[in-house]
């Protein structure tokens, strides 16, 4: 039996009696009204004890719940907020000023850094664009970043760029309520952790490009492009950017005592550390795979190129001794050998075919054509 209408009709009944309790009639207490969230907000939540409670509400009155919540923080995430929405955000949170210019610009350094009471924790966040085949302009890793804001009870989550969606964060963390009552530090955890499997899928992603371009140097039938080999090299150094400087950081957390995350999430954290030294080692280990076949690719140009100035040098000699014989019965002087020969002009002509063909045969057992 559905009891919602009874409790519709006690509601104002409840009002009146708050009402009179507190010398007024509550008819007269206007609505409080309700706050739209900014076009920038992705999603808002308060969780309590690891579990999300219901609803979405606005990220100040999510603040104040959980503030005055037991064992609670709110988690705010936004996607390239504007200055208007991120000073609304500072102020609700108690950021500072740079903190809040800070979350309006993108291409930060990976970085922890600490404002007061707040932590911040930056963050690069790498997709793979997929390509039917490499070119000179191709796009092969779409980077961005993320900024995590830590307080007592509270995150913020600042994206830019399309890579590094945090929903399949969000969803993922709360499936795991004994995680997430770790607190802010849980999502900071599991923000990082995503970070770093998204590093390690772009990476076997390009360990098939560089095995095409591989294959394709090393082809009998040669296609490769060395403005293919260069591009693949511009993108694989901004990979190499987004995943290296990680490392510091992320160490620091895991050796910091105070001001870092709980005891309960340290070993989390060390875990997202080795699988980011996993990373970095493929990324170096890429970079001097890119080298050595860029390094090779030029070396074939040169012995491309080489080979070409034989060639081209090997049929001006033979050319030359054509000129040579031409030029010698071409000087019309008066006393000339065979010049009232009836043979003589065959004989030259026999001459410079002569001395090409033996020229030509030298030249080709040679390997110079």
């Amino acid at each position: 039996m559905d009891r919602r209408p009874g409790v519709a009709r006690l509601v104002p009944r409840l009002e009146s009696v708050v009402g009179r309790l507190l010398g007024r009639d509550a008819d007269v207490i206007p609505p409080r009204p309700r706050r739209s969230n900014p076009d920038a907000v992705v999603d808002c939540a308060v969780y309590v004890n690891g579990r999300r409670e219901p609803g979405r509400p606005h990220y100040a009155d999510a603040y104040a719940r959980a503030r005055h919540g037991r064992n609670s923080f709110a988690w705010l995430g936004l996607h390239e907020p504007d200055a208007a929405v991120m000073a609304a955000v500072g102020r609700t949170f108690g950021l500072d000023e740079l903190t809040v210019e800070q979350a309006l610009a993108d291409g930060h350094r990976p970085t922890v850094q600490r404002h007061g009471q707040v932590t911040l924790l930056v963050l690069r966040t790498a997709s793979y664009v997929e390509h039917a085949e490499l070119t000179a302009t191709s796009e092969v890793v779409d980077t961005g970043d993320v900024m995590v804001f830590l307080g007592d009870r509270f995150v913020v989550t600042v994206r830019h760029g399309a890579s590094g969606a945090l929903a399949p964060v969000r969803e993922d963390i709360q499936s795991r309520p004994a995680l997430l009552a770790e607190g802010p530090w849980a999502v900071a955890y599991a923000v990082a952790a995503r970070m770093v499997d998204l590093y390690l899928e772009v990476a076997a992603h390009l360990e098939h490009d560089l095995e095409r371009v591989e294959e394709s140097v090393f082809a009998r039938e040669r296609d490769a492009d060395i403005q293919h080999i260069y591009q693949l090299k511009r993108e694989l150094v901004e990979f190499k950017r987004a995943v290296l400087p990680l490392h510091g950081p992320l160490r620091g957390l895991v050796e910091q005592r105070t001001d870092g995350p709980p005891p309960g999430l340290r070993r989390w954290f060390a875990d997202v550390e080795a699988r980011l030294t996993r990373a970095v080692d493929r990324v170096a280990a890429y970079d001097d795979l890119l080298n050595s076949i860029l390094q090779s690719r030029l070396t074939q140009l040169a012995v491309e190129q080489n080979n070409d100035m034989r060639k081209i040098a090997a049929w001006a000699a033979i050319a030359a001794t054509q000129t040579a014989v031409a030029g010698v019965y071409g000087m019309n002087f008066a006393h000339m050998p065979e010049l009232t020969w009836k043979y003589g002009y065959p004989a030259a002509l026999l001459l410079m075919a002569s001395a090409a063909v033996t020229l030509y045969r030298l030249f080709r057992r040679s390997g110079w054509l």
